[in-house]
């Protein structure tokens, strides 16, 4: 038996997420299709995100265990060939049968993008969140640097969430003005159901005045999901990285400190 690792792209608007649900479409109903018509058997696909429906992913990795031996490229092919237009997989490597892409993953990267423009855009639908209000981008900078550091996010993470240690350390949290909008970008050891897009709407709370820059101390320490209110939608949400190597990790939260 061989474990393959694959590195996916794909474009989650037309899928109720990453993880399987019984008779829904998602990313991985198509993937675990493929594995099982070319082993003739049920194989299963481990993802190392399981991400929300509608949420994108720039890197996402998965491996499986196979009996057969096709070189890396015939693999990709494969999948590729078969795949939907909104689904490639972009890598292909063979690895121990210790390496699990889940359990193995010491970070990632999340970004979300919002346009503020007055009039929503037919071409960024399901790429990016409209959000058409004045928002004070100053406040929203300062506020997103306050969630660095380790902290109990049981504020900022859903109330279905089903495991007990909501702790989580943020390496990097910054927004991004950009021509048409913003950009946030988190990087952390990890992330909890929903935890972004939460993150999110308090930080666009934030920068429509609703909320001032200290709230984010008091929301954290309060450790109650009520006092962070509602969840941004999933459209903007991208999963931009996935690391294994901490050089890797290090090298991505000194670059985007320079933006």
């Amino acid at each position: 038996m061989e474990r393959i690792l694959m590195s996916l792209q794909y474009n989650g608007a037309a899928y109720q997420g990453f993880q399987i649900q019984h008779d829904l479409k998602t990313v991985q109903r198509e993937l675990e299709r493929i594995t099982q018509r070319m082993h003739q058997q049920f194989v299963r696909i481990h993802p190392a995100s399981r991400t929300d429906k509608g949420v994108h992913a720039l890197e996402q990795f998965i491996h499986f265990d196979s009996h057969l031996t096709l070189p890396e490229d015939k693999w990709m092919h494969a999948f590729n060939s078969a795949l939907p237009n909104d689904i490639v997989v972009t890598r292909v490597n063979k690895v121990d049968d210790q390496f699990h892409c889940r359990y193995d993953t010491i970070g990632k990267m999340y970004r979300y993008r919002v346009y503020t423009n007055p009039l929503r855009d037919p071409l960024k639908v399901n790429l990016m969140t409209h959000m058409p209000y004045d928002l004070n981008i100053t406040d929203m900078q300062k506020a997103a640097r306050l969630f660095e550091g380790t902290h109990d996010f049981t504020s900022f993470c859903s109330a279905k969430t089903e495991i007990d240690r909501k702790v989580r350390t943020i390496y990097l949290s910054k927004v991004i003005e950009t021509t048409d909008g913003f950009d946030f970008v988190i990087v952390g050891d990890g992330f909890l159901y929903n935890m972004v897009r939460i993150i999110v709407n308090f930080l666009t709370d934030i920068g429509q005045g609703f909320r001032e820059v200290d709230d984010v101390h008091k929301v954290i320490e309060a450790r109650d999901r009520t006092k962070a209110h509602k969840t941004a939608p999933s459209e903007g949400l991208y999963l931009e990285r996935t690391f294994y190597l901490a050089e890797a990790l290090k090298d991505c939260v000194v670059e985007l400190n320079t933006l």
